[in-house]
């Protein structure tokens, strides 16, 4: 069978498909957001000088990071369901459930990032603008907060296009977003070239859209002036940020 590129070009410019990729996207913004917020609080665990706290983050981050994501949405989605009744009902979706594991799931290579960040940020900085009077909060916000943004853009904006590409998983548990459709569609017409190449294509130009945001990001947040033996600090927090 050749390939048929009437098939290819209608896949491109399908409902089924658009939808798809737009389902794709939002499970992506939707789990980074909320695994940002909650890394960020895990990060500020793995700094406290309380030792329980951040032996309680180091936990969730070895849990997290060891257990396949594949898993965690079958988790989420089946055994959740069983152990907590409510979670039956019709309003547990399968894009809740996935937000709420790749949220989990994210939360946990965040933390790393933004923790790396923080340590970034020279101590004596912190020391000086508590000697002027700034409260905790102030010293975050106004002295910390910057240079952590500064130094973490890079490795978290890498972290939402591998986000991005996960978000695929979730066709495991029923959510029909690109890939699932691509499936459906592919199972029907078994013209597998055609509809693989579409999608493709999608996560290609998406992709793309990112990268081109994720340069003019960095390119607003550059900063060359802070160096240590010759290598920026966004160096740094690119050797110390975890992989996938």
């Amino acid at each position: 069978m050749n390939f048929d590129a009437s098939v290819f070009f209608d896949a491109l410019t399908s409902p089924t498909f658009i939808q798809g990729a737009e389902i794709t996207i939002a499970l992506t913004v939707v789990s980074m957001a909320f695994g940002l917020a909650l890394g960020l609080v895990i990060a500020l665990m793995r700094s406290h000088r309380w030792a329980w706290l951040r032996w309680l983050a180091w936990a969730y981050i070895w849990i997290f990071r060891a257990i396949p994501t594949l898993l965690q949405l079958f988790f989420v989605w089946n055994a959740l369901p069983q152990l907590f009744p409510v979670l039956r009902g019709e309003w547990f979706s399968p894009f809740l459930a996935a937000a709420v594991a790749l949220s989990f799931n994210e939360a946990a290579y965040a933390a790393e990032i933004l923790r790396a960040g923080l340590l970034s940020v020279d101590e004596g900085q912190r020391l000086a603008a508590r000697a002027l009077g700034l409260s905790p909060a102030k010293v975050f916000s106004k002295v910390v907060a910057p240079q952590l943004i500064r130094v973490a853009i890079p490795p978290l904006a890498n972290d939402f296009i591998t986000m991005l590409k996960i978000t695929s998983l979730a066709s495991v548990i029923s959510l029909q977003e690109l890939l699932a459709r691509t499936q459906s569609a592919v199972s029907v017409t078994f013209q597998f070239a055609e509809y693989y190449a579409a999608a493709a294509v999608y996560y290609l130009v998406i992709v793309s859209v990112l990268m081109l945001v994720q340069s003019r990001i960095e390119r607003r947040f550059e900063w060359t002036s802070q160096r240590t033996g010759g290598r920026t600090v966004i160096g740094r927090v690119r050797q110390l940020a975890p992989m996938r």
